[in-house]
């Protein structure tokens, strides 16, 4: 598999539980036990199947919990995706730069997805909601990391729950001079 630099990179304003795609990343927490946000949503639309092989994960690999800036897979379940990449993004801190870390989960992620052979992934905006960071700098990290991380993966959609962050990545992305990139406000089912 040869490694691409330039994936299509397409916004969705809608419910990255409902997209149909490779890979479906999730802002998990540490525990990988599910949570509240995206990863609340995730493991209720998922079902159990996402728990149980998190669980796995915990019992034989993390026992401490899946480190900040990592990622690993699982099953997506029932979700109308083959996997589910969780990751464990950054809390914001005024007084650390912690960006590094926020990167590292986007690109851990591609890096997990192109190992499973995933060509669409749908990513949420990691760290930007209960964990803090401000939008505009959380959508900046996010376009940066993904543009320039090598990978295989053909598309990768920030599926954005509201006006407010898919505004802040299309200004991110129409400041980007000369990516052409997809952009629409979709239903909350992705059609």
């Amino acid at each position: 598999m040869s490694a691409r630099h330039n994936p299509q990179l397409v916004l969705i304003q809608g419910d990255i539980t409902e997209q149909e795609v490779d890979a479906i990343v999730n802002a998990a927490n540490s525990s990988l036990l599910g949570g509240g946000g995206v990863d609340g949503a995730i493991h209720r639309a998922g079902g159990p199947e996402i728990l149980a092989e998190c669980r796995a994960l915990r019992a034989s690999q993390y026992g401490k919990g899946l480190p900040t800036g990592q990622a690993v897979a699982t099953t997506a379940g029932r979700l109308p995706a083959r996997y589910v990449i969780h990751t464990v993004g950054p809390r914001w801190s005024t007084t650390e730069d912690r960006s590094d870390l926020l990167a590292s989960c986007y690109r851990e992620s591609l890096r997990v997805a192109d190992d499973l052979h995933a060509r669409v992934v749908a990513f949420p905006a990691i760290s930007t909601g209960i964990y803090g960071w401000p939008l505009e700098d959380g959508a900046r990290i996010a376009v940066e990391t993904v543009r320039a991380t090598p990978t295989s993966v053909e598309e990768i959609r920030f599926v954005l729950f509201d006006d407010r962050s898919r505004e802040a990545f299309e200004r991110v992305l129409s400041s980007d001079d000369g990516h052409s990139s997809g952009s629409g406000k979709s239903s909350p089912s992705g059609d």
